[in-house]
């Protein structure tokens, strides 16, 4: 039963549409991010990390960082750079990239959802990285990145969607990797109030990508809740926090591959014959792309393997043992090479499923890495069912997308 509700969103201005917006800072290089801002005065980068600005910049962040970030929006605002809707407005967001076409809803969404449960999660946070986006939400009042949502599909939902994809969008741009992203605002009243209503009607819904921007919107709402308590009624805009909608066909989930340094303590030999225990191992004459579940691919030694875990070795009816990222780590990564927390451990590396095998392959065949797992991808159906029975996937588990953008739509709530 999510609790959505319109905001009158900011957007880009029309003639800076592909200039305003950015990919999230941690997808740049320290380089990149400082040349992009350098070169472009109106980079949403300017409100996320105003030290790019002037290396020199030190201080709390209260004082000194949070204060340029205060001082870049008013500009923002003031040069037009990002221009408020007159009206409250539900989004239909389309994005095209790689192949795909997805679209949802882009809405605000009540931290009271997340907080009491009808918002399924499937992640652990960290609480360091929970306080950090914290105190930004806090200081800056800037929620521009969504969390992405997933549901099943609903006929109304759907109904709406098309009957607004079929205008003309309000927003229609590309961005610089090629992506082409579009916007359509609902205002009428009557769309409105049924998609608020299709909306509360859903049982459950599932955070499919932000875990930890949902975390720390609702820390920050609570936050913000105690400093008002006296005038605190619960429909403020720091009680939301800006999430797309997007149904279980519409969200596409790739693997997350692995990439291990050396062998720990064994020997080629004794690392072979450690993987037979558990797994039955194949030679293959080609790259292996799993292509069904329970398929496991492994470069070692020059050679491709498919491995194939004994049913014995897993419990098919607990929806976190069955993925084949768990079996991975719990019957090969911990027990064998001795990597017992993939989060911390220095020796393994991820790589999303845009990453091509051949990729891989090459990584360990300079010497880099001594072994590559690729995986055949979670499915949506797995990540609902370990939400549903409160479990949690381990780290990397899944690539999702969209990845969006930031600053395409931004809800303000100071």
């Amino acid at each position: 039963m999510p609790n959505i509700k319109p905001f009158c969103g900011l957007k880009p201005a029309v003639h800076l549409q592909s200039k305003v917006v950015t990919r999230p800072l941690e997808n740049y290089g320290t380089g990149e991010a400082r040349l992009i801002a350098s070169e472009n005065n109106c980079s949403f980068l300017h409100l996320i990390n105003p030290e790019l600005d002037n290396p020199y910049l030190r201080g709390t962040r209260q004082e000194l960082i949070f204060k340029k970030i205060a001082e870049n929006f008013e500009g923002f605002l003031d040069h037009h750079y990002l221009v408020r809707e007159a009206k409250p407005a539900i989004y239909v967001y389309q994005v095209e990239h790689d192949g795909l076409c997805q679209t949802g809803i882009w809405t605000l969404t009540h931290i009271k959802d997340y907080l009491e449960g009808r918002i399924k999660k499937h992640e652990s946070t960290v609480e360091r990285r929970e306080k950090l986006l914290a105190d930004y939400l806090q200081q800056t009042g800037l929620d521009a990145n969504p969390v992405l949502i997933t549901y099943h599909p609903d006929e109304l939902i759907d109904g709406l969607i098309a009957k607004y994809v079929a205008l003309n969008p309000d927003l229609d741009f590309s961005f610089a990797d090629a992506s082409r992203h579009r916007v359509w605002a609902i205002t009428e009243t009557r769309d409105l109030d049924q998609l608020v209503a299709a909306f509360q009607a859903i049982p459950s819904v599932y955070i499919a990508d932000g875990h930890h921007r949902a975390a720390s919107m609702a820390k920050m709402g609570l936050q913000k809740q105690a400093l008002n308590s006296a005038k605190h009624t619960g429909t403020e805009l720091y009680n939301y926090f800006t999430t797309v909608y997007m149904n279980t066909a519409e969200v596409k989930v790739l693997e997350f591959n692995r990439l291990v340094r050396d062998l720990g303590n064994k020997t080629e030999a004794e690392f072979m014959e450690a993987l037979k225990t558990g797994f039955e191992v194949a030679i293959s004459d080609v790259p292996v792309q799993p292509q069904e579940l329970h398929q496991i691919g492994m470069y070692f030694g020059k050679q491709w393997y498919v491995l194939s875990p004994k049913p014995a070795i897993y419990d098919a009816n607990d929806p976190v043992g069955v993925l084949d990222v768990s079996i991975l780590q719990d019957f090969i990564l911990e027990p064998i090479l001795g990597i017992r927390d993939p989060r911390t451990d220095a020796r393994i590396t991820f790589e999303g499923g845009r990453t091509p095998v051949s990729a891989l392959q090459s990584r360990v065949d300079n010497g880099l890495f001594a072994v590559a797992f690729t995986l055949f991808p979670t499915s949506v159906a797995q990540v609902i069912a370990v939400a549903e029975a409160d479990g949690v996937m381990p780290p990397k588990s899944t690539w999702v997308e969209p990845k969006f953008l930031v600053g395409l739509l931004t809800n303000y709530f100071n």
